[in-house]
């Protein structure tokens, strides 16, 4: 990584003493452990302080907060925003394993790969994912996309776009729930169709400034992998990297089902 351990626990114990309003938590001892194998497995700052929101965003629901966050305490959000993140990106067990300079353990039962054929860190299949239909997923995307467009920031080409889209996935929804078999393939991918000309639309609307900009965050993120990766495999992570920095920039949900 662009950091070495100790500089990427100072950076981690600095974000967490922000998310809580300036109360230092020192991230020593055992704290420190953890926070150096998530350095040691790859684990960009941006996605752990991901993490670090998706628990204490929790945290805040529950009322007034009584004590201030530990680091402990995100470790399992931390880990499923990184293993979101792999996948995304296109991240295998292998390439992790190559990062560390370590052998790919034989992997239990129960743990096998999910999705594309990849395991997610620790063999921890995607609570969300794994349960998501493809109803509530199709409600969700229509929630992102109306959300997106009233921005009134991505331009009137792409504003037609995203109507267009938006039409077509609520025609989807309101038949999603009764199909079966090759319909149903017929309509996921399909809806990767839908995704891959979203980006490519959305990438259209960026700058060359922009773009370049999403290009080196995406090496960054992608820096402590690139050594264990062959380049085509390292091209292809490269490019769904910045594909998942745009939707991040644009507000734009993964339209594809798996």
């Amino acid at each position: 990584m662009s950091l070495d351990i100790a500089d990427y626990c100072r950076e981690i114990e600095t974000y967490l003493c922000r998310k809580n309003d300036g109360h230092l938590i020192r991230v020593v001892g055992p704290s420190f452990d953890l926070v150096s194998a998530w350095a040691a497995r790859g684990v960009p700052l941006k996605i752990a302080y991901a993490g670090i929101d998706r628990y204490c965003e929790r945290y805040y629901r529950k009322g007034p907060r009584r004590r201030p966050v530990k680091i402990d305490f995100c470790e399992a959000d931390v880990l499923d925003v990184y293993d979101d993140w792999r996948r995304a990106v296109g991240i295998t067990q292998e390439s992790v394993a190559s990062s560390q300079g370590a052998v790919e353990e034989p992997v239990a039962s129960g743990q096998e790969s999910v999705g594309s054929g990849q395991l997610s860190v620790g063999g921890r299949p995607p609570a969300a994912d794994g349960k998501r239909s493809l109803p509530s997923h199709l409600e969700r995307v229509l929630l992102r996309l109306s959300s997106a467009r009233a921005r009134d920031s991505l331009g009137a080409e792409f504003d037609a776009v995203v109507d267009r889209v938006s039409a077509e996935l609520d025609a989807a929804r309101a038949r999603a729930g009764g199909l079966r078999g090759a319909a149903r393939r017929e309509l996921v991918q399909r809806l990767a169709a839908l995704d891959a000309e979203l980006l490519q639309q959305a990438r259209g609307t960026l700058d060359a400034a922009a773009t370049s900009v999403l290009a080196r965050e995406a090496d960054e993120e992608l820096s402590a992998f690139r050594a264990g990766m062959a380049p085509e495999a390292f091209a292809r992570a490269r490019d769904a990297a910045i594909d998942r920095l745009v939707r991040e920039r644009l507000g734009l949900p993964t339209i594809a089902f798996e």
